[in-house]
């Protein structure tokens, strides 16, 4: 059974997509941009957004009771990967040993420079 899970603390999907399917212990999130909703603003730099992307990230993760911790997939999506050490700064920030597996690919994104998904494993 699919769970849909849904916070105002991550941007609103826009398109036929949910923030976050939770099925058994498992949590999807779908992929997420810089978008900030408190402000509807996005930072100028990787750094901003790849904070603010993780951040989106871990509110919806909150919402189905997980927390970073509890991540074992992430897939990252950057604009230009001459970027990916900048990236790579923020996300450590976020993410501890045993570091989730990752996969991170350089992808036409329009008007942002990161884009992330994850899959986490509840307890």
């Amino acid at each position: 059974m699919k769970l849909q899970i849904r916070t105002s603390k991550a941007p609103a999907p826009v398109g036929p997509y949910s923030q976050g399917l939770k099925v058994g212990n498992r949590v999807y999130v779908a992929g997420q941009g810089p978008l900030d909703p408190e402000t509807g603003t996005i930072p100028d730099t990787i750094a901003g957004q790849t904070r603010q992307v993780l951040k989106n990230i871990e509110n919806i993760l909150k919402e189905a009771g997980a927390t970073m911790n509890d991540v074992v997939k992430v897939t990252a999506h950057l604009r230009d990967l001459k970027l990916f050490d900048e990236y790579n700064e923020v996300y450590r920030e976020f993410f501890s040993e045993p570091y989730p597996v990752r996969t991170t690919v350089g992808s036409e994104l329009d008007d942002i420079l990161v884009e992330i998904d994850v899959i986490a494993e509840l307890p």
